[in-house]
């Protein structure tokens, strides 16, 4: 774990914190920090700035989508979803998805790795 992923952590151990303050935006940029990368699953904050995407793809893993802040356009085996601030969805391991911000947003992605 990098210096920076380790003070993210320690920020967040036994302390509230404001998710949607943790990451910046940044022009023209996706920005993530990863708060907890472990065997079972990872959490990371993202800032993507107006018209930024991550283009489709599949991981093995399913994935938690909360939205923070603004509105993201989630598009799960061709079909889009509207997902607002306070918003939440789950992208099926092995099936196709992509990320767009027509409107600059920020999200909580929980990576699940393993079954418990």
């Amino acid at each position: 774990m990098s210096d920076e992923n380790s003070t993210v952590l320690a920020d967040c151990l036994g302390a509230g914190q404001d998710l949607a303050e943790m990451v910046d935006y940044a022009a023209d940029s996706i920005v993530s920090k990863t708060i907890l990368d472990k065997r079972a699953g990872s959490i990371t904050l993202f800032a993507f700035d107006t018209g930024q995407k991550l283009s489709e793809h599949t991981t093995p893993y399913d994935a938690v989508v909360q939205v923070l802040d603004g509105a993201a356009t989630i598009t799960i085996e061709g079909r889009e979803n509207q997902v607002r601030a306070g918003g939440i969805i789950i992208m099926p391991g092995n099936v196709p998805h992509a990320v767009a911000a027509p409107k600059r947003f920020k999200m909580l992605l929980t990576m699940i790795r393993t079954k418990a």
